[in-house]
């Protein structure tokens, strides 16, 4: 029996008919892919509800040949591999339901830094669509020098997001279709080397993994769900940015549309994002870190200065929370999440409760407040 967590977090996505749910539901219900392989026959038990199926697929030797050729690729080129037990992975993202349970990077960055976007759009990029990537990045590295940029190197928005980000100094993040033994489009090669000294290469697929059409929309939820917010830029009346717009939806993060001209094709997308009430119009870098609760107060809260008693008797998670937004100042709910290391779900009760209390009042876009 393997006891490396990454090799049976790889092989564990080999075996049939388990998918992404259902692997990260094991793990959860055992707390490692290795008891996963270690308990097989007990699952049922474990975990009441387990398909008998399951326990047979996981009788996989051949899963564990390939995840071992992976791991030798994966350390011949010196990358990471990142599995659900690791503090490195993405912390928004491993809150997700499907959220991949083995991710492959190559380059240098923080996942888990305070902020996370994503910037998405049409691969038929316009001059203003172009233009509104250069000025965003150029304001938002002044506001948040911090923020990682996520997109998914394609043609068009993608690729002049992530140059933009490079311009300006700024974090950034490719999530690709494939694995980590090619880059496509071969064209972008240049700008993804470009990226690895302050960001890098995403992916979740196995070397030899073709960027097929299914693979794109199988990334776009990383891309979505390792964000605190989806920006797309442009965007036709059907594309993959507009899925994006839908998984963040999903993933309950803020999701924001550059408004353009009805007459244009590039903003019908957009455009309609906004109609429908599924993403906040935007207009420039300033507006959405204020919409975020990113900007930094002019004088810092002291901490030392409230006294405890000021408050209802709190939970020591309730404490915690207070007193990051104590030292922080307002913050968006996936900020907390980050910072507190709690998860999102269990996050939002305790905001309840908070406000029932009267201790933090929730403000536009997911941003917190406390009442002092």
């Amino acid at each position: 029996m393997n006891s490396d967590e990454r090799i049976c977090s790889i092989a564990l996505t080999l075996c049939p008919g388990i998918g992404h749910i259902g692997a990260k539901r094991l793990i959860d219900g055992v707390g490692s892919a290795v008891e996963v392989f270690f308990q097989r026959e007990e699952l049922p038990e474990i975990m009441p509800g387990v398909n008998p199926g399951i326990v047979a697929a996981l009788d996989c030797p051949a899963a564990f040949l390939r995840a071992e050729r992976e791991m030798e690729f994966v350390e011949k080129n010196r990358l990471s591999c990142l599995t659900l037990k690791d503090g490195a992975y993405p912390s928004r993202l491993r809150e997700c339901e499907d959220a991949p349970i083995v991710l492959f990077f190559k380059g240098n960055t923080d996942f888990n830094r305070l902020h996370v976007i994503n910037m998405v759009g049409t691969r038929r990029a316009t001059d203003y669509g172009k233009q509104f990537c250069a000025d965003f990045l150029r304001d938002l590295a002044v506001l948040c020098p911090d923020a990682l940029v996520v997109s998914g190197l394609a043609y068009g928005i993608d690729i002049h997001a992530h140059r933009a980000a490079l311009a300006n100094h700024l974090s950034t993040v490719a999530v690709l279709a494939h694995g980590l033994d090619r880059i496509y489009p071969y064209v972008h090669r240049k700008t993804a080397i470009d990226m690895l000294p302050q960001g890098g290469l995403l992916t979740e697929f196995l070397t030899g993994t073709n960027p097929d059409k299914h693979n794109f929309v199988s990334r776009n939820r990383i891309v979505a769900g390792m964000s605190d917010a989806t920006i797309v830029v442009e965007s036709a009346a059907k594309g993959g940015s507009l899925i994006t717009a839908e998984l963040a939806e999903g993933y309950h993060r803020d999701c924001f549309a550059v408004p353009g001209r009805i007459t244009d094709e590039s903003s019908i997308g957009c455009n309609r994002l906004i109609r429908d009430n599924k993403a906040a119009l935007i207009q420039d870098a300033e507006e959405f870190v204020r919409i975020m609760g990113w900007a930094v107060a002019e004088q810092p809260v002291r901490i030392e200065g409230i006294q405890r008693n000021l408050f209802p008797e709190l939970t020591e998670e309730e404490e915690l929370v207070v007193r990051i937004l104590m030292r922080q100042g307002d913050l968006h709910i996936n900020a907390l999440v980050v910072e507190a290391d709690i998860p999102v779900n269990r996050m939002s009760a305790l905001l309840f409760e908070l406000e029932m209390k009267g201790v933090v009042k929730a403000m536009v876009g997911g941003v917190y407040h406390l009442l002092a």
